[in-house]
């Protein structure tokens, strides 16, 4: 496969496991069984993997497009590294939203912080619409999905986190798959996923936006199909203020439960600092932020250009729709 390698992700058995697992099918059988450890076969197979190389944005080779697709549909996110990054935040912008092209993300959520070509820059900043936002100050940011604060029509379902200019120090992520955290919690109890698949497990209230604008409250699952191809997504926050778990055992112990086992870690995380011209491609993964140190030198402050679309990478593995 030319630069970006050539690897044997998994078996073509493996992959069948995963295309037709029906995950919402929380009954003990063989099906789980199979899946289970053909899931972890691949993750840790997954996890050994460099980055693919990118000869360019705007114009991937075939052969990283095809390993890249590849990766995230087994595993939901893949690791690229550019050869020769632009240097200039609206050229960088305009050859992201063409490299999302490659992957069938079109069109890009709209943000009230799009600059150039729809791509959110992420960094620190005093800007009025920007003050008491996390992702636009150095603070670490605590694991979450993208948009887990969206209506259920306008759901982040993947994204491109591109980094154009990385910090003086810290600023790492990590990363986790979803179906990763929907397998460890069918280990600790099958009640856990049932709950958190309730339409109403999580809940984050209404917020005023400073330009008096209202957000209203968003109501919904953790775990969920995706509309198009059945396969699992996740809308998750660690946060403990300004968000109503349902009052019932099963969704609190199970909130309980997550939020500690991402705390405490796991050895199918990734954990990553990007460099210049490395970014990350993923159906909206769980992920974190350390906090970050900014130099004093322009070259020395971050700047991660964010892209989010509301279909998944394209995939020839579909899942199981229901």
């Amino acid at each position: 496969m030319g630069k970006s390698g050539g690897y044997r992700l998994g078996s073509v058995e493996d992959s069948e496991i995963i295309r037709n697992f029906r995950w919402q099918d929380l009954e003990p059988n063989t099906a789980w069984t199979a899946w289970r450890a053909a899931r972890l076969r691949v993750s840790e197979r997954l996890q050994a993997l460099p980055p693919v190389e990118v000869d360019s944005l705007e114009s991937p080779s075939p052969e990283a497009v095809r390993e890249l697709e590849a990766r995230c549909a087994l595993g939901n996110f893949a690791v690229y590294s550019v050869a020769h990054p632009e240097t200039d935040v609206a050229a960088a912008s305009a050859a992201l939203a063409r490299f999302a092209q490659h992957f069938g993300l079109l069109e890009s959520e709209a943000h009230r912080s799009s600059g150039a070509a729809g791509v959110v820059a992420l960094r620190t900043s005093s800007e009025e619409g920007k003050k008491g936002y996390i992702p636009y100050t150095p603070k670490a940011m605590n694991w979450h999905t993208d948009g887990y604060y969206s209506a259920p029509e306008n759901r982040v379902a993947g994204f491109l986190l591109h980094c154009h200019q990385k910090a003086l120090s810290g600023g790492e992520n990590q990363l986790m798959d979803p179906e990763l955290a929907y397998l460890r919690l069918r280990e600790a109890d099958p009640a856990y996923v049932r709950a958190l698949m309730h339409p109403e497990a999580m809940t984050i209230p209404e917020n005023r936006e400073p330009d008096g604008t209202i957000r209203p409250d968003s109501v919904g699952p953790v775990f969920y199909p995706d509309p198009a191809t059945g396969r699992l997504q996740m809308r998750y926050t660690a946060r403990t203020r300004s968000i109503n778990w349902r009052q019932d055992s099963a969704t609190l112990e199970a909130a309980d439960w997550l939020r500690a086992w991402l705390a405490a870690g796991d050895p199918l995380m990734r954990q990553i600092r990007l460099d210049r011209g490395q970014g990350i491609l993923n159906n909206n993964v769980l992920h974190n932020r350390t906090r970050f140190e900014d130099g004093a030198s322009e070259t020395d402050r971050r700047v991660m250009l964010r892209l989010r679309f509301h279909v998944r990478v394209a995939e020839e593995i579909h899942g199981a729709a229901e």
